[in-house]
């Protein structure tokens, strides 16, 4: 038997849809506005930047970004055309990669980051109550956690 969503779960349901849709749409055009970089870009960018060496195998990068392999793949790809990365064979695993960030992508996320954290802020972080977003991050990690357990499986 089917437990279809009443009609206030519907309407949640179809408000996270939209903002998801309409949050990553706008965060992605002011950052290629502001910085010419994709919202992709900035992700790995950011991801590098927290490791040592700002080095990490692809592997490891698709994982963190959620980006199937492929995909990850052809993005390294155009980021390397732009100077961003650079990709290498792996030392300890002749069939990994590793991507590495370069001196540019290391001053493109940094003159990047400050426009794209006013960007968070102000269409998302700053509409809410302090208390509305912990019971939002509560309730996402909740959500987000379940999903990646079902990958465990």
């Amino acid at each position: 038997m089917t437990r279809w969503l009443n009609r206030e779960q519907q309407k949640y349901w179809r408000a996270w849809i939209a903002t998801s849709i309409l949050l990553h749409n706008r965060l992605s055009q002011e950052l290629q506005h502001s910085d010419n970089l994709t919202i992709n870009d900035y992700e790995i960018l950011v991801r590098l930047s927290e490791v040592d060496g700002r080095a990490m195998r692809m592997s490891e990068l698709a994982t963190q970004t959620m980006l199937s392999r492929s995909r990850l793949s052809h993005q390294i790809d155009r980021m390397e055309r732009a100077g961003l990365v650079e990709r290498t064979a792996c030392d300890t695993d002749r069939r990994g990669q590793v991507a590495t960030m370069t001196e540019i992508g290391w001053q493109a996320l940094i003159k990047a980051a400050p426009n794209h954290v006013e960007s968070v802020r102000e269409h998302f972080v700053d509409l809410l109550t302090d208390e509305e977003f912990a019971a939002l991050g509560s309730a996402l990690r909740k959500i987000a956690d379940h999903l990646e357990s079902l990958d465990d499986k």
